[in-house]
C-alpha cells in the first residue's frame, strides 16, 4: 500500500468500507449485550481474525496481510464508531501486543509468535504500566535476574518478580503472551550516577508464577479485557529477551509513538460515531411539531461535532503519512492523540445532550461513548504528557 495523503487511495478506501460494513452489520448489533454483560466478544474477534484485521500491518511471511500501519488505523477508526471495546482489542492486540515482536524480535521469535497473533488465534499483552511506573520509567519495580539452570541444554533463565497494572488483552482465554518490562541491572549515566537498566522479556501466560488477577470493574470499555498481573519467580529462557538488553524502555517508547496514531484513529472513530448517531436522531426526533435538527441550537452543536471529527482525522492521517514516509512523527502523533481524544470526549458529551434522556441509557451508542471516551484522554499517554511532548518541541 502506498503512503497516504489526505485523500484515500482505492485500496485504502475499499478496506475502510469493508470494515465499516463489518462494524455496522456484525459488531454494532452485539455491542450493547457485551457491554452490559462485561463479556469479551470472542466471536467477533474470531471474525476479525478471518478478515485479516489483526495481520494488517505485517508481512505475509508472518501470516500478515502485507499492509501498513495506516491500514490498521483505518480499520480501528471504523470499529471505534460503533464499539470502542472491540476497537481497543484490535489496537492493543496489534500495536501493543504483536508489534514489539515484529519491530525488535529475533527471526525465531517472529516465526513462533506472529502467525498466531496475526490470525487472532492468540492475543498478546503489553506489560509496561505499574502502580508507580509507566510514563516514569524510573518507578519500575519489576525485576528480572539471570540464573544458571544447571542444565547445559536449557542454559540460563530469567527469573522475574513484580506486578503490572491496567494490561489490556492479558486475561482472555486466547491470551498466550505478555511482553514485560523489568529492571535487569544498573547502568552508569554520563554524570556518573547509576540508573536502572530496563529490558523487555517475552512471558508466555502459561508460565508458572504468572497470574492475571481479577479483572477491573471499569467505567467504560466493558467488553475489553483488562487485568493487573502478578509475576512471582516466573522463569523464562534467556532467549526470551526481546531486543537488546537495556533498551526495553526505549523500545516501548517507540511503540507508544506508533500506538498514539492508532489511539487517535480510535478516538476519531468514536467522535464520528457520535456525529452519525446525532444526525440520525436529530432528523427523527420530533418536538413541537418539527424535528429537533431544525433548531439551530441542535444543528450548530452537531456541526461543531463534525468539525472536531474532521480535524482529528486530518491530524492522525498526517502523523501516519509522516511515519510511513520515514519522517519524524513523534510530535504529530502526540498532537493527533490529544486532539482526537478531546474530540471524542467533547462529542460524546454533546451527543448525550442531543439525545436527552435516551443519551443516559446504556442501550444507546452515545451513552457508551460517553463512558468509554474518557480513557482516550488517559491511556497510552495522558493529555498532559502529549502537551509536554509538544511543548518540548517548541523549546519550552
Amino acid at each position: 500500500m502506498s503512503t497516504p495523503d489526505y485523500g484515500l487511495t482505492e485500496e485504502y478506501q475499499d478496506l475502510s468500507d469493508t470494515v465499516r460494513a463489518f462494524a455496522d452489520e456484525v459488531v454494532a448489533p452485539a455491542s450493547a449485550r457485551h457491554d452490559e454483560e462485561h463479556s469479551f466478544p470472542y466471536e467477533i474477534v474470531a471474525q476479525m481474525g478471518e478478515l485479516g484485521l489483526f495481520g494488517l500491518p505485517f508481512p505475509e511471511e508472518y501470516g500478515g496481510m502485507g499492509g501498513d500501519y495506516f491500514a490498521l488505523a483505518l480499520a480501528i477508526e471504523q470499529l471505534g464508531r460503533v464499539d470502542q471495546s472491540v476497537a481497543i482489542t484490535l489496537e492493543a492486540g496489534v500495536s501493543l501486543g504483536a508489534m514489539p515482536i515484529f519491530r525488535f524480535g529475533t527471526e525465531e521469535q517472529k516465526q513462533q509468535w506472529l502467525p498466531m497473533l496475526a490470525s487472532a488465534q492468540a492475543l498478546a499483552g503489553f506489560g509496561l504500566t505499574e502502580s508507580e511506573a509507566g510514563t516514569d520509567a524510573g518507578g519500575t519495580k519489576t525485576r528480572a535476574r539471570l540464573e544458571e539452570t544447571g542444565d547445559s541444554r536449557t542454559g540460563r533463565e530469567w527469573v522475574i518478580n513484580g506486578s503490572k497494572e491496567f494490561i489490556t488483552n492479558s486475561g482472555t482465554d486466547i491470551t498466550r503472551l505478555v511482553t514485560v518490562t523489568a529492571v535487569t541491572g544498573e547502568v552508569a549515566a554520563p554524570d556518573g550516577r547509576m540508573s536502572k537498566e530496563l529490558s523487555t522479556l517475552l512471558v508466555p501466560t502459561d508460565t508458572p508464577g504468572f497470574t492475571a488477577e481479577k479483572a477491573y470493574g471499569k467505567v467504560g470499555w466493558n467488553a475489553s479485557d483488562t487485568h493487573p498481573l502478578t509475576l512471582r519467580e516466573v522463569r523464562v529462557p534467556e532467549k526470551n529477551l526481546l531486543g537488546v538488553r537495556g533498551r526495553g524502555y526505549a523500545n516501548f517508547l517507540s511503540i507508544l509513538d506508533e500506538g498514539r496514531i492508532a489511539i487517535a484513529a480510535l478516538a476519531t472513530g468514536a467522535a464520528q460515531g457520535c456525529v452519525d448517531a446525532s444526525v440520525t436522531y436529530a432528523k427523527e426526533r420530533q418536538a413541537f411539531g418539527q424535528s429537533i435538527g431544525s433548531n439551530q441550537a441542535i444543528a450548530f452543536k452537531i456541526a461543531r461535532m463534525s468539525a472536531r471529527a474532521h480535524t482529528a482525522r486530518l491530524a492522525y492521517y498526517d502523523a501516519a503519512a509522516r511515519m510511513l514516509a520515514g519522517k519524524p512523527f513523534k510530535v504529530q502523533a502526540a498532537m493527533a492523540k490529544m486532539v482526537a481524544g478531546e474530540a471524542a470526549m467533547d462529542n460524546a458529551r454533546d451527543a448525550t445532550q442531543v439525545f436527552g434522556g435516551y443519551g443516559f441509557i446504556n442501550e444507546f451508542v452515545v451513552a457508551r461513548h460517553y463512558r468509554d471516551s474518557k480513557i482516550l484522554e488517559i491511556g497510552e499517554g495522558t493529555t498532559e504528557v502529549q502537551l509536554m511532548l509538544i511543548a518540548r518541541e517548541l523549546g519550552l
